[in-house]
């Protein structure tokens, strides 16, 4: 059997990867707070069929040798955590972070996740929480009959009530980072989780050692780039037909081996 035929078949597998993770950054593309992923390949295995170096005659050596490889296998998908653009809300609730850092949530098991999603709500108790009602960590909660919230950009909130002059502090919000943002573990809901790749998260107030600042009345967007990845998506779409057109080629030798007659 011709090895062509399963190199050719392992690179149109690479690129139907490579098409879905196109095809899940452009349906995420007004996701608040979405990175996008990247496909990373690796060559496969090569044999070696002749080393290079090998004496071929006396005082002579082999300048190259001969390798054939086996085609190419996806290794990662990697989160690139560039910053998406901002867009202006007016809504109090809505906060980015303007640099490094992620948002922390509690979620129901006591387990912390991570997003960069800012576009909180708040809840029947006064609780700043995410869309699917996960509290926002260090717990904010605004308190009744609040006329005016604000979030400076160390985090701290604070309110102003009707009948006072006066701003009262109610709380301050904490960002996390990590050493390698892109070891966190995607778990949806535009929410992340640590891994032994991304390292422990480094808890500390917004605006220091490393962190972002925030910025209230905005939300982040994605930053997927819709011309970029339409284009990562016709290489791929050609570099598969150009698969499939070596295994093409491929079995055409193999027929015409097959029709020789003595």
């Amino acid at each position: 059997m011709m090895r062509s035929l399963w190199i050719a078949a392992s690179g149109m597998a690479g690129q139907q990867f490579n098409i879905d993770t196109i095809s899940n950054n452009l349906a995420n593309v007004n996701t608040a707070g979405y990175k996008r992923s990247r496909a990373d390949f690796q060559d496969l295995l090569y044999q070696t069929i002749r080393v290079a170096g090998t004496p071929a005659t006396t005082g002579a050596q082999v300048p190259t040798g001969i390798q054939i490889g086996h085609g190419v296998r996806q290794v990662a998908t990697q989160k690139i955590f560039t910053q998406g653009a901002f867009k202006q809300t007016d809504n109090p609730f809505d906060l980015v972070i303007e640099g490094d850092g992620f948002f922390q949530v509690l979620l129901p098991d006591g387990t912390i996740a991570y997003t960069r999603d800012g576009a909180f709500k708040k809840d029947s108790q006064g609780r700043l929480v995410t869309s699917d009602g996960f509290l926002l960590e260090p717990e904010i909660i605004i308190p009744p009959g609040a006329a005016d919230i604000s979030v400076a950009a160390d985090g701290t909130v604070t309110v102003i009530f009707n009948d006072q002059e006066r701003p009262q502090n109610i709380g301050r919000i904490e960002l996390a980072r990590f050493v390698n943002p892109a070891g966190l573990r995607s778990w949806g809901r535009n929410l992340y989780l640590p891994s032994a790749g991304s390292g422990e998260a480094i808890v500390g107030t917004p605006g220091l050692d490393g962190l972002g600042s925030l910025a209230q009345g905005f939300v982040e967007m994605s930053n997927v780039q819709v011309v970029e990845e339409m284009v990562n998506m016709i290489i791929s779409q050609r570099a598969y037909e150009s698969n499939s057109k070596a295994i093409q080629a491929s079995d055409d030798m193999l027929q015409t081996a097959n029709n020789l007659r003595r």
